[in-house]
């Protein structure tokens, strides 16, 4: 079966989309409880986790790694979510998180600004310019987000499969199209695509494992053998290759650890 993205803005009916669909399915659907995994899991308070998503980045993140980490986490999260199939995710950033993925269905939902002003006016209680600059702001820094993690913008149609407008399309009809889509051959899981989202998963877990103290690790992994590439100070080589190994080896499912240290150009 598929694992099916739902990218939505702000009061797009979006929710309403992904757990219809999950319903007609029977798949699992799931949103926030992906933050909440994660804060569990790394020990992370969940409003860091939303603002590392939400907000595009700072100068400050550029020394410390903030966002990389809170990403990573999040990323292994999710991972570990769809890894067993049969999923409807419609929370942060999926679309990108599940990019490389053949068997996962993409979708974006949108709707009129006006539509969505008036949704928002109705449950805050605001006035239309007011709505308005929320949302506007809302969609400005999630598509600030995209650029500067992934050099994708959310509104490009490109990184989808799908497209629906809710106008002329009701919800039930927008139900209907992605139904249809998820039982395509094409997005079926094959053994090809669950090895592609297992070694996936193994990867962004054991970079989430080694996040915190080597935030500019690169991670990537193949039925069980992980490869980290990583830039060291030459004097801390082989203490840094040491750590990495213990640590990554201490992740279910990695059966060898291989790391490539490269020293810092011009640092000692």
């Amino acid at each position: 079966m598929a694992i099916i993205t739902i990218s939505r803005g702000s009061y797009s009916h979006g929710r309403e989309v992904a757990e219809n669909v999950a319903k007609e399915l029977n798949y699992q659907c799931v949103s926030r409880e992906i933050l909440l995994e994660a804060s569990e899991q790394f020990h992370i308070p969940e409003i860091n986790l939303i603002r590392a998503i939400h907000d595009p980045f700072s100068v400050f993140n550029r020394f410390t790694y903030g966002k990389e980490k809170y990403i990573a986490y999040i990323r292994a999260s999710l991972l570990k979510c769809v890894q067993k199939d049969n999923v409807v995710y419609h929370g942060l950033a999926g679309h990108f998180f599940l990019q490389d993925i053949p068997h996962v269905l993409k979708i974006r939902v949108i709707a009129d600004l006006e539509d969505r002003v008036q949704e928002e006016m109705k449950r805050e209680g605001i006035s239309a310019e007011e709505a308005q600059y929320i949302l506007k702001k809302d969609d400005d820094e999630r598509r600030k987000w995209g650029l500067q993690l992934y050099g994708y913008d959310t509104i490009d149609s490109s990184l989808y499969d799908l497209v629906v407008h809710i106008k002329r399309k009701k919800i039930e009809d927008a139900v209907d199209l992605i139904l249809y889509a998820a039982r395509m051959p094409c997005f079926q899981t094959t053994p090809e695509s669950q090895m592609i989202i297992d070694n996936l998963t193994l990867s962004a877990e054991v970079k989430a494992a080694l996040v915190n103290e080597f935030p500019t690790s690169e991670v990537t992994a193949k039925n069980g053998a992980v490869h980290v590439t990583i830039k060291v100070q030459l004097s801390n080589q082989t203490k840094t290759i040491d750590a990495i190994k213990t640590i990554a080896a201490g992740i279910d499912g990695v059966k060898t650890v291989d790391v490539y240290a490269s020293p810092l150009i011009g640092v000692d």
